[in-house]
């Protein structure tokens, strides 16, 4: 929600405006630990409150859990909008010294920059080598070969979506130079994979 209100310039609300009720996670973007809220109807919380006691949800002493909470609500639109410029970083260039993925030219992967509105980059594997499961491990994989010709060791953790997408994801943990060096290691794993 955080994400797709950031991307449209909009506030939560007026995507969540037709709902019934909402849901929102403020781990992942958000950065806090642990915690999430419920909106609704008085009726539908007083439910999902008595569903929460009789699975034995709830918590004591959850101030700090809120406090990142909040924190991270009160930061999201600076946070997420990083978020969002890294990824769209990562998949195209800015400068012709350091190419993004659609400008890789390789064989082996591509991305469609008009699919890229958040801090989500689905990354398209072209023929059948290396699927998608062999191209995440060879990102997470460092090798001696890469330290020598890159001068870094670099593990990008990326997750094998579908039969030839790869999903890779931003967090408030990752920067503009963690992207750089992504950016790097799959155009190194991508040229390791034609050779």
């Amino acid at each position: 929600l955080m994400n797709a209100a950031v991307a449209q310039d909009v506030e939560p609300a007026h995507i969540t405006q037709h709902c019934d009720s909402v849901s929102l996670c403020f781990s992942k973007g958000l950065g806090a630990p642990a915690g999430a809220v419920l909106a609704g109807r008085r009726e539908f919380i007083a439910e999902a409150w008595r569903a929460r006691k009789l699975l034995g949800g709830g918590m004591r002493q959850a101030g700090v859990l809120a406090a990142a909470a909040r924190v991270g609500l009160e930061h999201a639109v600076a946070t997420l909008r990083r978020d969002h410029d890294n990824a769209r970083r990562f998949a195209e260039a800015h400068c012709l010294a350091s190419p993004g993925i659609q400008e890789l030219g390789s064989p082996v992967c591509s991305v469609d920059l008009t699919a890229v509105e958040t801090n989500i980059v689905m990354v398209s594997i072209k023929g059948d080598w290396p699927s998608p499961t062999e191209l995440c491990e060879q990102l997470q994989a460092v090798s001696e070969e890469e330290m020598a010709e890159t001068g870094q060791a670099v593990s990008v953790l990326v997750f094998p979506w579908s039969a030839h997408t790869v999903r890779a994801v931003w967090h408030r943990d990752i920067s503009a130079h963690d992207t750089e060096l992504a950016k790097n290691k799959l155009e190194f794993v991508a040229r390791k994979c034609q050779e």
